[in-house]
């Protein structure tokens, strides 16, 4: 399973370097596809050729005369546009191929059985939006999610492609308050507000579906509402905890990437969604319970009665658990496709099995396909895995909402900028210097009492002037001067005290002596 004897056809180095490691980045340079990155005609012939031939060996009987006449074929078109043309068929294996070698993907056992929708003589957003509403309804089909991808125009200069802004087809507005809190989905924050900017009615609500903004043609984006009978979404609960519903969590059934380019025989296409139905951790791990994301663990373990101040009680496991059951139990009770994350790594390693009998190796990414609870328990954290690019493949890219001016977006120089600044820390030095100082000291071994410390400091903020410091780093000389002086630590082990919290008493007391 380590040595895939196929490696060797990489497309693509990975991205990890001889010394450097950076198997972890969420968006890696390797895997990433920017607008100059598009190949010349004569790398697009060799890569053309390379995918045909790809193409032509899957048949199990032997196209030799239409093979040589395709070859032809393109080359012409190559040596006569600087580009060519997938047929319906092509486009369809090469979409097909892309999924089988996604090395993040875990369901990739079904990747025959992806549909394609050939949008290719699309022209204009109205026309994109037309192609996406039937995508989503095909694919949702009541509940029996359906894997499928709809692919618009290729890229011909990089000043004309077809984009869709959104990450997913389908995804939950999150709105940032002026106290700093957020409703929704605290991961769309910056495209709510790019959607805001663009017309869109912000409803302030926790599980409000986005508008779909599409560009078509390089030209200037426009924003669409999904209708609301499009969305199907599943409303929360669990099968002992009757209190779950009152929660009221959703979350929708169709889990659509929108914004990779899929690459084929040197061509790439910008606007590309697909699908497959979810692995349940990925609503119940990250959507639920991630710190950056809806963070209802805390909330759930209190609703369970758990011990949520002590941190060796594991109520985070037992909370994190139940929400699981709860997202599984509510997907399967209104007949939602979906699987758990057990079954969804004992299918992969069938896959891989497959993979390396039938091609010699199968691309991996460890660190993606070891679900986000459960780890050791699962088939696949104990496998080793190579990741590399083979082409087709589906890149990340450049999000367009970067370089995006609106008008309601003003210019700020950085000599404003800077004054401002200036002008802001001389008001709250002001304001501090009336304020009653306060230090707080902390001495920790594993964290707890410095994070203890920050948070009473941030607490203390509202009315006094407070510093921190580490105790190790304190001069308790000036002791005898301070206003206000609070000191958090604990012992740690068999009840040892911290080595940073160590002083000698004579130091702290002259005159005393330790017993």
């Amino acid at each position: 399973f380590v040595n895939g004897s196929f490696a060797y056809l990489s497309f693509q180095s990975r991205s990890c370097e001889t010394k450097i490691c950076k198997g972890s980045l969420m968006v890696p340079k390797a895997l990433t596809r920017f607008p100059s990155d598009t190949s010349p005609a004569a790398n697009i012939l060799t890569q053309a050729i390379s995918f045909i031939n790809q193409y032509y060996r899957s048949f199990k009987n032997s196209k030799k005369e239409e093979h040589l006449a395709r070859v032809d074929e393109v080359t012409r078109e190559v040596e006569t546009t600087g580009s060519y043309q997938l047929t319906t068929e092509e486009l369809t294996f090469g979409a097909k191929q892309a999924w089988r070698n996604a090395p993040r993907c875990i369901g990739r056992i079904q990747w025959s059985n992806l549909q394609l929708f050939d949008a290719r003589k699309c022209r204009t957003t109205k026309e994109m939006f037309e192609y996406l509403c039937a995508h989503i309804k095909f694919a949702t089909d009541g509940g029996n999610i359906r894997s499928t991808i709809t692919v618009f125009p290729q890229r011909t200069d990089g000043q004309h492609d077809f984009r869709i802004w959104n990450s997913q087809l389908i995804r939950y507005a999150g709105y940032q308050m002026e106290d700093g809190t957020v409703i929704g989905d605290p991961v769309n924050v910056e495209f709510t507000e790019i959607c805001t900017q663009l017309g869109w009615t912000p409803k302030y609500g926790s599980f409000d579906v986005l508008p779909l903004i599409l560009e078509a043609n390089g030209e200037d984006p426009e924003l669409f509402e999904i209708p609301p009978e499009l969305v199907l979404e599943v409303q929360m609960e669990h099968p002992r905890y009757e209190w779950f519903k009152e929660l009221n969590l959703r979350w929708y059934a169709l889990p659509a990437v929108a914004n990779m380019l899929l690459e084929i025989g040197g061509l790439e296409f910008t606007a590309c969604p697909f699908n497959g139905w979810y692995m349940s951790t990925e609503i119940g791990v990250r959507d639920f319970c991630d710190p950056q994301r809806y963070n209802i663990v805390e909330r759930v373990g209190r609703c369970m009665g758990l011990e949520t101040h002590r941190l060796s009680s594991l109520w985070k496991n037992e909370a994190l658990v139940a929400i699981n059951i709860a997202v599984i139990h509510s997907f399967q009770k209104n007949k939602v496709t979906i699987i758990d994350h057990h079954s969804a790594t004992e299918s992969f390693m069938h896959h891989m099995e497959n993979e390396v009998r039938l091609r010699g190796g199968c691309p991996a990414d460890w660190i993606w396909l070891v679900p986000p609870m459960s780890g050791s328990l699962t088939p696949v954290f104990h496998q080793e895995m190579i990741s590399y690019i083979l082409s087709p493949f589906f890149y990340y890219q450049v999000s367009d909402e970067r370089f995006i001016q609106t008008e309601k977006k003003k210019k700020i120089t950085f000599d404003a900028l800077a004054k401002a600044v200036v002008f802001s820390q001389m008001l709250m030095q002001r304001a501090l210097l009336k304020r009653v100082p306060c230090t707080i000291l902390y001495a920790t071994e594993t964290g707890k009492s410095q994070t203890f410390a920050k948070k009473l400091k941030s607490v203390l903020s509202c009315a006094l002037n407070p510093r921190l410091l580490c105790m190790e780093d304190y001069n308790f000389a000036v002791l005898e001067k301070e206003h206000l002086l609070l000191v958090v630590t604990s012992t740690f082990g068999n009840g040892d005290s911290p080595g940073n919290g160590e002083v000698s008493l004579p130091s702290l007391l002259p005159g005393a002596y330790y017993f």
